[in-house]
């Protein structure tokens, strides 16, 4: 055999062993995917719970007593002034997850552009070998670091990053915090969605309707304390045992902790979905490249046969 006809059946040999490789990687993503899935779907009903409980003691204004007691969930509903920006950034911590990692990335040194942030004022939590590579090589301030996530964490796994990042708000290592990770949208489509996690913020536990109803409502008070006369505004009661301080303190802590969890789990989940679209995508192309391979070493070996015939029938000619 000539030995650029070996040379290209070496290849072919070579991308189909690829090939395989690829494709057992896309399974198990999808496998992984399928599996995280479920845990996602049946987490964002609790967190969904907890959030509308919390929104319907802000409502009430509520919330407000418990912001005024010295404990380290309530203080989250604290605004103070801002001398340093935490970002939470969650990357994976390996690569074959197509454009997953670069996404988060770009949006990361958008969201500093956007708000003036420079390594001075800014410090970061990386969730992810690649996010924390990342900035470190750019000698950014990382003040927590988590690499190892499992394929689908379980709450008490993150519990730790949680509660280090609420207690790192409460010290005054950062005075705000964003989140950035990749959003699960279905099997073909996510995107990088940028979250402001601290201070809690009517705006974060409430949907547009319900904050106009709300900043009315404010006004409509402030008008009746200035003796301005009003509208009867009739408002939700609740009754509290044992008080409302301790409830919203627990519900502020589970809303918290269920919020950043959430942004982990899907997150996560992305990363599968990415993951199996990039190898899906590898073993297309593996594919194709086998295909063109495969013509190419029909076309070169038809030519190697044409010249030998033609060899040989020169030859008998020659011999007459």
């Amino acid at each position: 055999m000539p030995a650029s006809l070996a040379a290209v059946k070496h290849k072919i040999e070579s991308t189909k062993s690829t090939r395989q490789i690829t494709s057992a990687m896309q399974m198990v993503s999808t496998a992984k995917l399928n599996q995280i899935q479920h845990h996602t779907q049946t987490y964002e009903v609790y967190a969904e719970k907890v959030k509308q409980m919390l929104a319907d003691l802000v409502k009430s204004h509520s919330a407000t007593s418990a912001a005024s007691q010295d404990d380290v969930y309530a203080a989250l509903f604290k605004k103070r002034p801002v001398k340093k920006t935490g970002i939470l950034v969650i990357t994976s911590d390996r690569g074959l997850v197509g454009s997953y990692n670069s996404n988060i990335i770009k949006e990361t040194m958008g969201l500093m552009a956007k708000h003036n942030l420079t390594k001075d004022n800014t410090v970061f939590l990386t969730i992810g070998k690649t996010g924390t590579e990342f900035f470190q090589k750019r000698d950014m301030n990382i003040v927590y670091q988590y690499s190892g996530v499992s394929d689908v964490p379980t709450f008490r796994e993150v519990l730790p990053i949680v509660r280090t990042a609420v207690q790192m708000y409460n010290d005054g290592v950062f005075d705000e915090l964003y989140t950035v990770h990749s959003h699960y949208v279905n099997r073909i489509t996510s995107h990088v969605v940028v979250h402001d996690a601290m201070p809690i913020t009517e705006k974060s536990l409430l949907d547009e309707d319900e904050l106009a109803q709300l900043v009315a409502a404010n006004d409509q008070q402030d008008s009746s304390a200035n003796g301005s006369a009003t509208t009867a505004h009739v408002s939700a009661e609740y009754e509290f045992e044992p008080s409302d301080t301790a409830i919203v303190s627990a519900l502020v802590e589970q809303y918290a902790e269920s919020a950043l969890y959430g942004a982990i789990l899907d997150a996560k989940t992305s990363e599968h979905s990415s993951s199996a679209n990039a190898m899906r995508s590898a073993t297309d192309n593996a594919d194709d490249i086998v295909s063109t391979l495969q013509l190419q070493y029909n076309r070169a070996r038809q030519a190697a046969i044409t010249t030998e015939i033609t060899e040989i029938t020169g030859g008998m000619t020659a011999q007459e």
